[in-house]
């Protein structure tokens, strides 16, 4: 019966290619949500952390996968 030989890519390379897909996962989540809630603020609360409405909406309209 003849052998095969059926190549497969270690399980590091997979873990760490796992791991850097989760990473960028949790980031763009993170983001979003960061994101979400600072469009919650109102201005008062704005003015305490340091931040005009103006900087806020740019922030805001920002898509998920840009820092």
């Amino acid at each position: 019966m003849p052998q095969t030989h059926i190549a497969t890519l270690p399980l590091r390379t997979r873990s760490g290619v796992l791991a850097r897909l989760r990473t960028a996962l949790l980031t763009v989540l993170t983001r979003r949500r960061a994101r979400l809630r600072l469009g919650h603020l109102d201005a008062h609360l704005l003015r305490d952390i340091g931040l005009d409405p103006q900087e806020v909406r740019r922030e805001c309209t920002k898509p998920f996968w840009q820092p």
